[in-house]
């Protein structure tokens, strides 16, 4: 098993605003320059799937594990012989609002697919936050 994970403390949005802007799936392509679109059916809520398509890649399907509105959301990405999740946390300090994002891989190829997605996703993790809070501060 593989994780990392980044945080950043902010003042700039509130985890109501960072709820908005993960939950409405259908319009992470205005802000997420990685991707191509992002589809949703339904609620955001567990158990629920979306696509993505990420800029020059296959269609991906992510379930969503967990959904604790306000708060935190889990999804999960199946691979071949590997998965990866990716948590998000939004958490309320005295400093600001705390918001973490971890991704861990599992699996057999989990070393693999690490490399192909997983670590790209890490290293973008410091200017994706960036760009998430200022989309969010617009909600």
């Amino acid at each position: 098993m593989w994780t990392k994970s980044h945080s950043i403390v902010t003042k700039e949005v509130t985890n109501e605003q960072m709820w908005k802007l993960f939950s409405d799936v259908n319009n992470w392509h205005t802000w997420d320059n990685g991707i191509e679109f992002a589809k949703l059916e339904g609620k955001f809520e567990k158990g629920n799937y979306f696509t993505l398509r990420p800029k020059g890649g296959p269609n991906v399907k992510v379930e969503l594990l967990e959904t604790f509105e306000d708060q935190s959301f889990l999804d999960v990405t199946e691979f071949p012989l590997a998965k990866m999740y990716d948590n998000h946390i939004f958490e309320e300090t005295n400093d600001g609002l705390k918001i973490t994002n971890t991704i861990t891989v599992t699996g057999i190829l989990g070393f693999l697919w690490r490399k192909i997605v997983a670590q790209k996703i890490v290293d973008g993790l410091p200017t994706d936050m960036k760009t998430q809070i200022e989309a969010a501060s617009k909600l």
